[in-house]
């Protein structure tokens, strides 16, 4: 449980950095935005970096799951707009995925 809190952490955390350069730089807004954006980055990675997996690379391919769930509830909490049937689709399996990546059985030293 403590992986899944540590990934839905960076998952906000990145996306709301990312989303203070979007304001910035297609919404019109101060370039000031960009300074809580940074630092919100530099959490994420610290978020990420805390899961316990032995090879970041499978850490980052289930992060990539969850990060495709938490931008769909972005875009319907904070932009208002409603995912459709194809983004609830689309993120339903990367979300089985990210799941058969974290939770499937490995072999020796994998």
């Amino acid at each position: 449980m403590k992986a899944i809190a540590l990934y839905a952490l960076a998952a906000v955390l990145e996306i709301f950095g990312c989303y203070t350069f979007w304001l910035w730089l297609r919404a019109g807004r101060s370039p000031l935005w960009i300074l809580p954006g940074a630092a919100s980055l530099l959490l994420f990675g610290l978020a990420l970096a805390q899961v316990a997996s032995p090879f970041a690379g499978r850490a980052f391919a289930v992060y990539g799951g969850v990060y495709i769930v938490a931008s769909l509830l972005w875009l319907w909490l904070v932009e208002h707009k409603t995912p459709d049937r194809s983004d609830l689709v689309g993120a339903a399996v990367c979300l089985l995925g990210a799941g058969i990546i974290l939770f499937g059985p490995r072999s020796a030293g994998a």
